[in-house]
C-alpha cells in the first residue's frame, strides 16, 4: 500500500476533506474502525467488501460506498484496489443517509470526487468551493444502492446458518438439511430470513454466492472455477445468475469496468 498524504481535520474551517490516496493489494484488510465525519469511498479499480454489524456490502469497480459518521466498519480488498475518499462534516446536512449505501458513480460524480481530491479540502466560505459542495450534496441526497448487499439475521438460529454459509458459499445443502443444524424448522428459518433481512432464504443465498464470486473474479480467478467454488452446478447457470443481477456476463462486466 502506498500513502501520498494524510490530513488532520478541522470541522470549523472545512466541510469536505480528503484523506490518504492509497493503492491496496489484493487481500488487504482495513480493520474495524469508525470516523467522526461521514465518509464516501470510491473504488476506481478492484472490489471492496464493506462489513458492519448489520451486514456486508460488495462494492464493484467504479462504485462508491457511503459510510455514515461513527458507523463501525471494515473493508476487504479483492484485486488491486485504488481508493479515493471524501470526508464530509455531519452538520452540512441532517438529511444524509444514516445507513451504509453502495452507489453507482456517474461520470460527473467521478470527476467531482477527483477534483475535490486535488483540492484536498472544501471551505464553503470560498465561492468556488461552495459550488462544489452544493453539487456534491445534490448527488448524495439522491444516492441509490447499486451492489450486492448481504444483511445478517439477528436470531441465533438463522445467524448460525448465515455464518456457516459465509464460510462455505459452495455448501449445497438444502434449507431442510441446514435446519437440523440450526435447531429450527425449515418454515421458521424461512420466516426469520425474510423478516430480519428482507430477503427470502434463496435470494439471500444467491446474494452471498454472487458477492463471493465478485471478489474471486476481481482477484483474477477464472469464471469456471469461480462458478464451482461458489456452489453453482454449471458455468452457464452461474453466468446466467450473474447477468440477471449485474446486466452483463462476468467477462463483459470486468472488461467494461477496466475501460
Amino acid at each position: 500500500m502506498t500513502k501520498k498524504r494524510h490530513w488532520f481535520f478541522d470541522s470549523h474551517k472545512y466541510q469536505v476533506r480528503t484523506g490518504i490516496v492509497p493503492e491496496y493489494a489484493d487481500g488487504h484488510v482495513i480493520k474495524t474502525h469508525s470516523h467522526p465525519w461521514h465518509q464516501l469511498v470510491y473504488a476506481s479499480n478492484g472490489v471492496m467488501t464493506v462489513r458492519t454489524p448489520e451486514g456486508a456490502w460488495v462494492v464493484p469497480t467504479n462504485r462508491g460506498v457511503w459510510v455514515p459518521a461513527r458507523i463501525r466498519h471494515s473493508i476487504l480488498m479483492s484485486g488491486p484496489v485504488s481508493l479515493r475518499t471524501l470526508y464530509i462534516v455531519p452538520r452540512l446536512s441532517k438529511s444524509l443517509p444514516d445507513k451504509c449505501h453502495v452507489i453507482g458513480i456517474t461520470p460527473l460524480l467521478r470527476e467531482l470526487i477527483l477534483r475535490i481530491v486535488e483540492l484536498s479540502e472544501l471551505n464553503v466560505r470560498v465561492p468556488s468551493h461552495a459550488h462544489l459542495v452544493s453539487v456534491l450534496m445534490d448527488h448524495l441526497h439522491v444516492m441509490q444502492s447499486d451492489a450486492i448487499h448481504l444483511p445478517l439475521p439477528r436470531d441465533r438460529r438463522a445467524k448460525r446458518i448465515a455464518m456457516l454459509l459465509q464460510e462455505r458459499p459452495s455448501d449445497g445443502r438444502s434449507l431442510i438439511e441446514l435446519a437440523k443444524i440450526a435447531g429450527a424448522s425449515k418454515r421458521t428459518l424461512e420466516r426469520l430470513f425474510k423478516f430480519e433481512t428482507g430477503l427470502g432464504f434463496g435470494k439471500w443465498r444467491q446474494q452471498l454466492r454472487l458477492g463471493h464470486a465478485m471478489r474471486l473474479l476481481a482477484a483474477g480467478e477464472a469464471v469456471t472455477s469461480v462458478a464451482l467454488e461458489v456452489g453453482y452446478d454449471s458455468t452457464s447457470a452461474f453466468i446466467s445468475a450473474f447477468r440477471m443481477t449485474f446486466g452483463k456476463t462476468p467477462g463483459n462486466y470486468f472488461r467494461a469496468s477496466a475501460a
